[in-house]
This record gives C-alpha cells, structure tokens and sequence, in this order.
C-alpha cells in the first residue's frame, strides 16, 4: 500500500505530469514514539518528488486545533521563540530580549515536553505550582490516573477555562475567560496565511481574556509594565520579536490585515512578510514558499534517513491486541465543551470500542455487548461496536469522556525521544467479554471529579 500510494502521488505530481499532489501528515503519525521519524519520511519522499514550491503542491503537517499553526510560530513551545527561533540560540536571545527590554540572561533556557513537565509536578525537581489554559488535562494527556496524581501533589493548580472542566474540579482556583467568539486576534493557516479573528459577541460580566489574567498576576508579582491586554499591541510585539525568522511576521499588524479585506481583498497574508522601511513598498507576503531556495545555507534542501523500531509498549502473550484511541465525529477534544451540547450528546452518549468481527467472534462478543479493556496502566469497560472498518489485530477507542470509560486511563506515557509527543496511537491491551460494568466502587478513578460535571452557570465567575 505504501509503494502504490508513493505511486500515485508520483504520477500527480508536477514533475511526473500531473496537476500538483499534497504529503499532508496528521497528529496521528505524530502520536508515536517515533513520530519525528515518520513525518521526516515523509518529507524525505515530498521532497523526492519534487513536490515543495511547486503550484499545487508541497508538504503540511496538520494541526490538531485551531490555530495550531499560528500557536507554534509565536513560540508556544518549551524550546523555541518567536518567529520558530531557538530559545538556545544566542543571537535569537539577544532580539528577542531587547524587543522585551530585558537581559538576556533573564531568558528561561529550553524547557521540557508537556508529559515531562507532568511527571515532575509536585515533585523535588518539578512545578509546586500550575497554571493551566484552556486544557483539560486529566482526560488528554496519557496515564490518566497518574496524571491525576501528580496534579494532587501540587501546592496550587489554577485552570483558565470557559467551562468547569475535570481538570477544574480539580483546581483550588478556577478563572473563567473569554472564549475565541469573545476576543479579537489573528489566525494562521497550515499554509502560513494569517487572518484576522473578529470579535462577535461581548463576553459574560466579570469573564476576562487571559491576556487580562497574565496581565493582573503579573501586576500582583510586582511586574507593572509589559503584558499588555490589547491584543492588537501583542501582536505588534510578537511582529517585533518574530523580524528576522523564518516565520517573519514584522511587516503584519491588526490594521494592514484589516487594510487588506476590504474592497473584496482577501482579508489575509502571508508570511514571511518583513517590515520594510517606510518610503519603501510594504512587502506584499509570501504565498509559496520554495520556489527558489529551501532555507539551508546553500539552498538546497536535505533528506534525513530514518529507522523503524517498534511501538513502547508492543504486544505480548497477554496483551495481543493493538490499542488506539481517536476522535469520533460527535465530540471535539475531551468533550468538555460538546458533551455539554445535547444533540451531540444524544449522538453519541458514552465510550465505546471499535472491533473487526475477526475479533469479537473470537472473544465471543456481540455488537452492543461490554468488553474489558486492560492495559499495563489500568482497565475499563465500554460496550462494543462490530465494524468492519477496524483491523482484526486492533482496537479503536475514541477519548472524549472522563472517568471510568476514559481512554487514557490505559495509554503509555512513552514519548517520542526528539519531538516529546506521547505515544497514544498505539500499546498494548488484552481485551475481554464482559458481563456487567463495574459498580460505582470499583470503577472509581483516584482522585475523580463526580460524574456530573457542573457548568458555569452563564458563565458565572468562579472568584
């Protein structure tokens, strides 16, 4: 399968006579131990095909959210800066610290990936404290139940949410913020367009940005100027500190791209798009990236070789079946925000397992009967959902509820050694019929909000 669709990308590619082929890889092939080397190979094949700066074509790695993109060119990542500089980088230090107006020295060095960061919380090496942001960690991240734990070890864990989220219930302080409807900002594409995020509506009474949250504990720290709540100065400070990189965005600010969606425009641009000197033309962005030189010092790009190993956690006598868990069309991310809308709900109400009909036989498992799931880190029990569109070796389980029939409850913690990304697309689980979900006692998550989880009431603020 891989050689026929390396095929068929071939022959629709420019250079094989086609009209243009994309390599677009997805969070999926990311979610691996060796995730780094699975998108590298396929760039490495973009690339043999001559795919990239040409019309129609190139490379993409999908991101999981919205705005995605735009959050990792700002530098929201433990080892880069903005504009995809490395916070390692001495000359990167040195821009981005006099566009902040502090010593570079002050600068944080590289920090760690977000499971690391979640082993170490409570910890003698690690955060006594957590300030979270819209993320519902204890149903996300993997080893559930540890997670929890390391969380209970906190001296003080503040979650910024629009909803109570089980991470919240968790919090000793809970802040509700604006949601993206709310504020004003920008968005960037896969494509590195940036556009324009208007607000709608206002938000409820005494709900704030978190720009407006980082500004206040700021002040309260003793730190009076910076942090600044109006989105259209952060982004001419993030234009300031990105001049110069790769993704360079010093030549956008609010009114230009405001400027550029009126009398039809398209209302967006694309970086890199550099600040020019005033009596000069403003530089009109970069919608093709490539199309002369690669960003090597000699231009040319470069193929990096890979080698595959098998999975952290892989099959074994007791465990012989292949666990992945993903999203189902009803929900979005942990569900915090869909398993409060009813129709989704109603369409989707509870976990479930996905299994060939190879496999329920031999378990002697019916569609809609329950089944155990067990792995190295814990167990649930979820009905069963007969289809054909799973593989007999392998088990589908999607993670967009809490508690007992949480899926990562049961995934590995393993990470990728370069990227840091955890390892959920696949581990090792022995699967079962079973005859009846566990009672309330036994199917208690350490440390577990209750099941019903409460809302803000119109957002009510949480003081």
């Amino acid at each position: 399968d891989l050689r026929r669709a390396a095929r068929l990308l071939a022959a629709a590619s420019p250079a094989g006579g086609g009209l243009g082929a994309y390599v677009l890889t997805g969070r999926g092939a990311e979610q691996h131990t060796q995730g780094t080397a699975t998108v590298t190979a396929a760039i490495n094949l973009a690339l043999a095909l001559g795919l990239p700066g040409r019309v129609g074509s190139g490379f993409g790695a999908i991101t999981g959210q919205g705005n995605g993109q735009g959050g990792r060119e700002h530098g929201q990542k433990a080892d880069q800066l903005p504009g995809y500089r490395r916070i390692d980088d001495p000359a990167a230090r040195r821009h981005v610290a006099a566009v902040w107006g502090v010593d570079p020295d002050d600068l944080p060095g590289p920090g760690v990936a977000a499971v690391e960061l979640l082993r170490r919380c409570g910890t003698a090496t690690g955060p006594r404290a957590l300030l979270v942001h819209g993320c519902n960690l204890v149903v996300s991240a993997p080893d559930g139940d540890r997670v929890r734990q390391r969380l209970a070890a906190l001296d003080l864990l503040v979650v910024c949410d629009l909803f109570v989220s089980e991470t919240a219930l968790l919090a000793d302080v809970v802040l509700p913020v604006t949601q993206w409807a709310e504020e004003e900002g920008t968005m960037t594409s896969l494509e590195g367009r940036v556009l324009r995020r208007r607000r709608a509506l206002p938000p409820p009474a005494g709900v704030r940005s978190e720009l407006e949250v980082l500004h206040d504990l700021a002040a309260r720290l003793g730190v009076t100027r910076g942090f600044p709540t109006d989105p259209a100065a952060v982004f001419d400070e993030l234009a300031r500190a990105s001049a110069g990189g790769v993704a360079d965005y010093s030549g956008l600010s609010h009114a230009r791209l405001d400027a550029a969606g009126r009398d039809g425009g398209e209302g967006a641009l694309f970086w890199p798009c550099p600040a020019v000197p005033v009596d000069e033309p403003a530089h009109p962005g970069t919608p093709r990236l490539f199309t002369e030189a690669f960003g090597t010092p000699d231009g040319r790009a470069r193929m990096i070789a890979v080698d595959h190993h098998g999975p952290a956690d892989d099959l074994r006598p007791d465990a012989p079946v292949y666990l992945i868990t993903g999203r189902v069309l009803q929900h979005y991310q942990t569900g915090a925000q869909t398993r409060r809308v009813p129709v989704l709900s109603a369409a989707q109400p509870e976990a479930f397992a996905e299994l060939h009909p190879l496999l329920a036989d031999r378990l002697g498992v019916d569609d809609g009967e329950l089944v155990r799931l067990t792995t190295a880190r814990g167990e649930l029990v979820v009905a069963a959902h007969v289809t054909v569109t799973a593989r007999p070796d392998t088990v589908f389980l999607p993670f967009h509820w809490p508690g007992a029939g949480s899926a990562n409850r049961l995934t590995t913690d393993a990470t990728d050694p370069i990227s840091g990304m955890p390892q959920f697309k696949v581990c090792a689980v022995d699967v079962r019929a079973a005859t009846a979900v566990p009672d309330a006692a036994s199917a208690a998550v350490p440390g577990a909000a209750p099941a019903a989880v409460p809302a803000f009431a119109a957002r009510e603020v949480v003081r």
